[in-house]
């Protein structure tokens, strides 16, 4: 049944227009009055419902029944991003949300590629965020991840004593920690913050900064392996 992300309030009997991109959606689809969708506006759960009337531009629904779905991850993880090259950065918010992120906070590092500021940085961050939802509603997860502004590194680093789990910053310096073995004593329902550098990965002072801000060193292995290929390896072993 097709699924759309409608981020409004729902209950059953509401009658409602989806929202635009839902709605062309919709009408690619070339659903018909009386087809049956499923909705989901992120609070968890999802929703049947049913076309009512398909107009030039908007589609207008039915909403029926609750249906308490849930298909999240049992640990909550994080993923704080040195973001590389606008392909690949649109490619790893799709994929995060497939696997069930729970966030993800683009970062400027020093050897970040990808630099924005401004209306780009807020028009770039409302497109992560549909692509965050439209991998949603293809894999079925009923929680879209929030995908937060862009931030500068060092600011960021030091607001992070808030975080309530554990923290880790992805590095191949020698001592770091195996990934499994800090894993391993953890709940199932612990909460995890990843640190992932971009092309070329964080600077040592970076790194370092990190550390000093309660970070762990972790390694995923001897290889080295491209920013976003490490950041979505690490957030599968956690959650998977």
């Amino acid at each position: 049944m097709p699924r759309f992300h409608c981020p409004v309030p729902l209950h059953a009997g509401a009658e409602l227009d989806l929202p635009a991109a839902a709605a062309r959606h919709v009408q690619v689809l070339r659903l018909q009055p009386g087809d049956a969708i499923t909705l989901f506006n992120g609070d968890g759960g999802q929703w049947h419902a049913t076309v009512l009337r398909m107009g030039r531009s908007d589609v207008a629904v039915r909403v029926d029944t609750f249906d308490d779905a849930e298909r999240e991850a049992g640990r909550r993880v994080h993923l704080a991003l040195g973001m590389p090259a606008n392909e690949r950065m649109d490619w790893l918010v799709e994929k995060a949300a497939e696997l069930g992120v729970a966030g993800l906070q683009p970062l400027h590092t020093a050897h970040s590629v990808l630099r924005l500021s401004g209306d780009r940085a807020v028009k770039k961050q409302a497109h992560w965020q549909s692509v965050a939802a439209a991998a949603c509603e293809q894999c079925g997860g009923n929680r879209v991840p929030d995908v937060a502004p862009v931030q500068d590194f060092a600011r960021w680093v030091g607001s992070t004593a808030a975080f309530q789990g554990q923290r880790c910053v992805l590095s191949l310096a020698e001592g770091s920690q195996p990934l499994g073995q800090l894993l391993a004593p953890l709940p199932p329902d612990a909460a995890l913050l990843f640190l992932s550098g971009p092309e070329g990965g964080l600077s040592p002072q970076e790194d370092a900064q990190a550390r000093s801000a309660g970070f762990v060193p972790v390694t995923l292995g001897p290889r080295v392996l491209r920013a976003e290929t490490a950041a979505l390896a690490a957030l599968a072993r956690a959650v998977l």
